[in-house]
């Protein structure tokens, strides 16, 4: 595959992007020769960044509503005792949604803002997909409150070369600090520890952590309070996550322009938050767009033709060309559809923004169909059209 004529965020000239065997293998301002059969996209006016990792989600709890928003929480025990007392009809009605169908749609809802890695946090999903990568290679412990046997699980030798992922200090009240430095204390095989909210630590405790996710829509929901991670940063890596949907919107791109919108981080931080620092702390092979990464790509359109960190946080959904996993497109925008004649598109439907429609892979309006047969009312970000089928022998005909 070839990109032709794409400006690489951070850079004014265009370039070319050469994927092949599921990597990138070249980027480059030279002319190209195709070879035989080889698929060639032709841009214009479009801008190429890493295909966004998404450091904390719980896939299965996609399609609820943001519940317990009418009030403002000093932890997140506090949070979960009122969601439970006051929202039972609500949780039942999603959760009688099978967990399957729950996690099919929270790869969905990453794979339409861009998203190709998702950290998934909780029970190991089983999912094999090659939408978007979910990575569940970490030791997922819930919470120091709500994970049973927390400390024999940490300690476990057997697991000690996993990284451990954990809710932590997700509060602002004394008690929240206080979990953070049990947390520490008990480490006592000293894991590699990644945190979740960190809202309540101080630079010290920071320095005991591999890395921070950083999920301020979701803070802002419960506390009206986010991570000092204006100073965690000196102590530690930062990366970037979108929580469930219980407290936040569906698309990133909202979370990482509230999360610009906050000063705390310079645009530099918080764009590698969800590429570059998030790779190498998930020990990926991704996050930029250079020779020898795998081909996790994300396509834009240029709306102001400007080519810096601007034009990134513009960003929404409905910009979005490409979506490449690992050198497959998984969605394309309408206007492409033209050059991917030659493309075995027998499985892709038509999603859409308003007007604005996506070609996404996979039978989505099936799934969103079997959501509905459970829960009828449940509200979602994107009407579907019923599943295209690419017409062999017909060009650029789609047929239902």
């Amino acid at each position: 595959m070839i990109l032709r004529n794409v400006n690489i965020l951070g850079d004014k000239e265009p370039a070319n992007i050469l994927v092949s065997n599921g990597y990138v293998t070249a980027v480059t301002r030279d002319d190209v020769t195709e070879k035989a059969g080889e698929l060639i996209i032709c841009l214009e006016n479009a801008l190429a960044v890493p295909g966004l990792i998404n450091s904390h989600d719980h896939l299965d709890f996609n399609l609820f509503p943001p519940l317990g928003g009418d009030r403002c929480y000093t932890s997140y025990t506090e949070w979960g005792r009122h969601l439970h007392a006051s929202f039972k009809k609500e949780i039942a009605s999603v959760l009688k949604i099978p967990a399957l169908l729950r996690y099919q749609w929270g790869v969905y809802k990453n794979l339409l803002c861009g998203v190709t890695t998702v950290i998934n946090h909780g029970e190991k999903t089983g999912l094999k997909t090659d939408l978007i990568t979910i990575y569940e290679d970490s030791h997922c412990l819930h919470s120091v409150r709500f994970e049973k046997n927390w400390k024999l699980k940490l300690n476990n030798p057997a697991r000690r070369k996993k990284i451990v992922n954990i809710h932590i200090g997700e509060g602002t009240d004394a008690s929240s600090s206080a979990e953070i430095d049990t947390f520490i204390r008990l480490n006592l095989l000293k894991r590699k520890l990644v945190g979740v909210h960190a809202v309540a630590m101080t630079e010290e405790q920071a320095r005991a952590f591999e890395a921070l996710v950083w999920c301020p829509a979701s803070n802002f929901f419960l506390l009206n309070k986010t991570a000092q991670v204006d100073l965690l940063q000196s102590q530690t890596a930062l990366l970037f996550g979108t929580d469930s949907t219980l407290t936040g919107d569906w698309n990133i791109w909202r979370h990482l322009q509230s999360a610009r919108n906050t000063a705390l981080l310079d645009d530099e931080t918080l764009f590698t938050a969800v590429n570059l620092t998030a790779a190498s702390v998930w020990g990926l092979n991704t996050g930029s767009i250079t020779a020898g990464k795998d081909a996790d790509l994300l396509i834009v359109k240029n709306k102001t033709g400007g080519y810096g960190f601007d034009e990134f946080f513009s960003i929404c959904p409905e910009d979005i060309l490409l979506v490449i996993h690992k050198g497959r497109i998984n969605l394309f925008d309408e206007s492409l559809l033209p050059q991917l004649e030659c493309e075995r598109l027998d499985n892709f439907s038509r999603v859409f923004f308003g007007d604005c429609c996506k070609y996404i892979k996979g039978d989505l309006p099936a799934l969103i169909d079997n959501i509905r047969q459970y829960k009828p009312d449940v509200k979602l970000p994107i009407a579907v059209n019923e599943a295209v089928r690419y017409k062999k022998g017909a060009r650029n005909k789609f047929t239902t």
